[in-house]
């Protein structure tokens, strides 16, 4: 099992800090370092930037949102990417959600797995430079009647194939991710609900494409904190998991909230998302029990960690991607050295 390290958004006034945080992974040897985006910074700046200043970290976008760029440019940065990076840049993909799909992008949040197969296709075949040509409900290429024609990726990746993972949850979107893609991207993964919250559905997906899961790269968003304490560390996430289970989407869709359920919080999930959709924040980031704190993140001491480490490796983690906690330098650097070793006390490095 290898270690990556999500920075998260940019722009958050820590932004000197999240690149030493990068360098100090490069340095450590960690697989690879995650830039996402919303409505904010994007990530294809925030990656180049990073990639322009560590040596061999693999740096990946989780995500670029698919609202945000037609699925051509997207081909175009990630050529580019690939090349300033010397081959090391991995594309992850995502729908995002209806709130700022259609109210930062103005794009219709329908039929987002049929939209995300299109999208993937019409990537596959701008990267693999022939002359792109497409006919789908979404895109046609080039537009029918006018002076288009059909062009060719200019640019030429370091690599010949680029991976590329999306973003899933609902069983649907795991299920088309593992027919389409070279990896998932998960959040609040529970290595004891892996089976029925995900592998499951990405397996039965690897089935339609004649595939196994052998090669196919699961990667976890997984938060950090080293000590004694473990309910004193896990309260620390208390606003950062009740944002997601709460407040991130409508009360008809979230889809965070519906994963919550499937693990067996369902009445939970549903004060959780009252609470905070009425503007109780602190009522909400009450209400998450503990155990769901500590199942979808790496708690304690460097030796508790690394038990769980082997929990998500038995699991069908490939990737561990870690956001060490902490609003210092030397806070976060500390959860990224404790990550290494936790790994190596677990056999896994």
């Amino acid at each position: 099992m290898r270690l990556g390290i999500n920075l998260g958004y940019w722009g958050a006034g820590m932004d000197a800090d999240n690149l030493a945080v990068a360098r100090e992974a490069d340095r450590l040897g960690y697989s690879v370092c995650w830039a996402a985006e919303a409505y904010g910074s994007d990530a294809a700046t925030v990656l180049s930037w990073v990639a322009a200043q560590t040596e061999q970290i693999d740096v990946g976008s989780a995500i670029f949102q698919i609202p945000a760029r037609t699925p051509a440019m997207t081909a175009m940065t990630a050529a580019t990417l690939d090349s300033l990076s010397g081959g090391r840049f991995r594309l992850g993909l995502g729908v995002s959600g209806p709130q700022v799909s259609e109210g930062w992008y103005g794009v219709r949040f329908d039929k987002p797995l049929a939209r995300t197969r299109e999208y993937v296709e019409i990537i596959r075949k701008a990267m693999s430079r022939e002359r792109l040509t497409h006919e789908g409900a979404n895109w046609t290429l080039p537009l029918p009647g006018g002076p288009g024609k059909p062009l060719k990726l200019t640019v030429h990746p370091v690599r010949e194939y680029i991976p590329l993972y999306i973003a899933a949850i609902g069983p649907k979107n795991l299920e088309q991710t593992g027919e389409i893609a070279d990896g998932a991207l998960v959040i609040f993964f529970a290595p004891e609900h892996a089976e029925a919250t995900t592998l499951g559905s990405l397996r039965a997906g690897r089935e339609k494409a004649g595939k196994t899961l052998d090669g196919f790269d699961l990667v976890p968003t997984v938060p950090l904190a080293v000590g004694e304490d473990v309910r004193g560390l896990a309260d620390q996430f208390r606003p950062y998991t009740a944002l997601y289970v709460g407040g991130m989407g409508s009360a008809k869709q979230n889809f965070y909230n519906k994963l919550a359920q499937r693990m067996g919080y369902e009445k939970e999930a549903a004060e959780i998302q009252e609470k905070y959709l009425a503007g109780d924040k602190e009522g909400a980031a009450a209400a998450i029990p503990h155990e769901l704190i500590d199942s979808t993140a790496l708690l304690g001491p460097v030796e508790r960690i690394a038990d769980r480490m082997k929990a998500y490796a038995e699991a069908g983690v490939t990737t561990l991607s870690l956001t060490p906690a902490g609003f210092t330098l030397e806070e976060r650097v500390a959860g990224l050295r404790a990550g290494v070793e936790a790994l190596e006390r677990a056999g896994l490095a």
